[in-house]
């Protein structure tokens, strides 16, 4: 018997130094991104308010400019899944391969998966890199959104490839025949006005970057 249970000790130990060693699985590269008590892995830009309330990263305007709250680390190829509220009517959304002038919040590189609450705003469209709308979803998914209640947004960025899944349905599959930004942070913004005030939640992101 208890050449059996060191046996099974050997093999569990190998098992687990094995495991250390692959790839991890499809559905091990899940990373949470935010950790529900405080801001964590993230960065201020600009003078927005922006804290953690209830387990939610709660962000309002304040100055009447464009506020971000973008991640430390950069990302170039990922699949983010988060959860948002519109407590407002602001503009807000959620910014790939941001960049940002030294000391301001103006951003320099980047696109935007747009998110906003009212009607035929185009929620799920692609809006920057200096080239404002790139592009939006059909007419039939312009009421996807729910504007006063809890959104699930899931955004892959695949190469030139950007897909925004909300609630649900796939609301936009485009494929940018000339990209100009590759790589950079994540950013969730507010739009500038002073009516931004959004909530953010279960924010989660499978890292696909090849560098």
């Amino acid at each position: 018997m208890k050449r059996l249970i060191l046996i099974s000790a050997v093999a569990v130990a190998a098992l687990s130094a094995q495991q250390k060693k692959r790839e991890p699985l499809a559905n091990e590269q899940w990373v949470s991104l935010f950790n529900g008590k405080d801001l964590t892995n993230w960065v201020k830009v600009g003078n927005e308010k922006w804290e953690v309330e209830d387990g939610t990263i709660h962000g309002q305007g304040v100055t009447k400019e464009y506020g971000y709250l973008r991640t430390e680390k950069n990302y170039k190829d990922f699949q983010l899944s988060l959860r948002f509220k519109c407590e407002a009517s602001g503009n807000s959304g959620v910014f790939v391969h941001a960049e940002f002038a030294p000391g301001t919040s103006r951003i320099t590189q980047g696109m935007q998966f747009e998110i906003d609450r009212n009607p035929n705003q185009h929620t799920g469209g692609l809006y920057g890199d200096g080239r404002q709308w790139i592009a939006w979803p059909a007419p039939e998914f312009e009421y996807i959104i729910k504007p006063t209640d809890w959104n699930d947004y899931l955004l892959i960025v695949d190469g030139n490839r950007y897909i925004a899944r909300l609630n649900g349905v796939v609301v936009l599959d485009f494929t940018d025949p000339t990209p100009k930004s590759f790589d950079g942070g994540i950013a969730l913004q507010l739009h500038s006005g002073g009516l931004g005030n959004m909530r953010f939640k279960d924010i989660n992101i499978r890292d696909m970057s090849k560098r």
